[in-house]
């Protein structure tokens, strides 16, 4: 069963414009509605369960949660309601797709069976997600960027923070950025760490905060920076680079000196708390449109 709250019967389909939102786990989707709602935009969500936050139920004219197989149902709930523009936000847990016995855990509907033995040729990440935007596009649903409603999240160019990264901290960035952007376009990861441009850790399935962890451990001496960005052709409909307080949390418990950003194209979630806690940390964060010149 679903659990749908609605604030008020729906309109019809030739009034006010309505996003129709998939949201995960994360604070993104509450900033996605909350930039929509700003702009007089009608936020009508399908929550991942297990995963969205109860947050974005009040954000919201109707809230749906369903379970994250239910890919008919998500339609059916969208077609209801009068959508036609579609954004995805949030984060699933991997390891929930990665599970034994995992269709069954997830207990995918008709159309989500046929969709994902039929029409997914591969399970990397962007393949995943361009054959899932064809599916919604294929019922009438225009998948739109998750930040058409909220373009102030995308990482500025410049320095963020008090502390300005060091001339070799600055030649580490240039190491990481052409090893993390090779990466992201074979759709490996979005991050790596690095230390006296030797590469310790790589982001996959995992993802970024658990990724620096893994830097920490193997560089016990700490002074790391960590390289965030999107592929050259990067879909910016979905899986955006995104960071976070969170993210800064885990370099300072890792014992890492800097975060740098893709400017443009990397997602900055609550920018203010980020750099608030970079500068509590001694942490400099910044972004850049391409490797920091010499």
């Amino acid at each position: 069963m679903a659990d749908e709250t609605s604030s008020s019967p729906a309109r019809s389909a030739q009034g006010p414009l309505r996003l129709g939102l998939v949201a995960g786990g994360g604070r993104f989707p509450i900033l996605v509605a909350e930039g929509a709602r700003r702009r007089g935009v009608d936020v009508i969500c399908v929550g991942i369960r297990h995963e969205v936050s109860p947050e974005v139920a009040g954000l919201c004219r109707s809230f749906r949660r369903i379970g994250l197989g239910k890919l008919g149902a998500t339609f059916r709930y969208f077609h209801r309601h009068g959508v036609r523009e579609v954004s995805w936000a949030g984060w699933i847990r991997k390891e929930r797709i990665y599970s034994p016995w995992r269709l069954l855990s997830l207990l995918p509907d008709r159309r989500m069976l046929r969709f994902y033995f039929k029409k997914v040729r591969s399970h990397q990440d962007a393949a995943l997600f361009a054959a899932l935007a064809d599916e919604f596009e294929s019922e009438g649903f225009n998948v739109i960027p998750s930040t058409k409603y909220c373009p102030e999240l995308l990482a500025p160019e410049g320095i963020y923070t008090r502390r300005k990264p060091t001339s070799s901290e600055l030649a580490d960035i240039r190491f990481g950025w052409l090893i993390a952007k090779r990466l992201a376009d074979l759709d490996v990861g979005q991050s790596v760490a690095i230390y006296e441009k030797a590469t310790l850790a790589v982001e996959g399935v995992e993802g970024t905060d658990r990724n620096i962890r893994r830097a920490g451990e193997l560089c016990r001496r700490g002074g790391f920076v960590v390289v965030k960005l999107a592929k050259d052709r990067h879909d910016m409909r979905f899986d955006v680079p995104t960071v976070g307080p969170e993210t800064i949390e885990a370099i300072r418990e890792a014992r890492g000196a800097v975060l740098a950003l893709e400017a443009g194209r990397t997602l900055i979630v609550d920018r203010e708390a980020l750099v608030e806690k970079a500068d509590r940390y001694g942490i400099a964060v910044g972004g850049w449109t391409g490797p920091p010149g010499g």
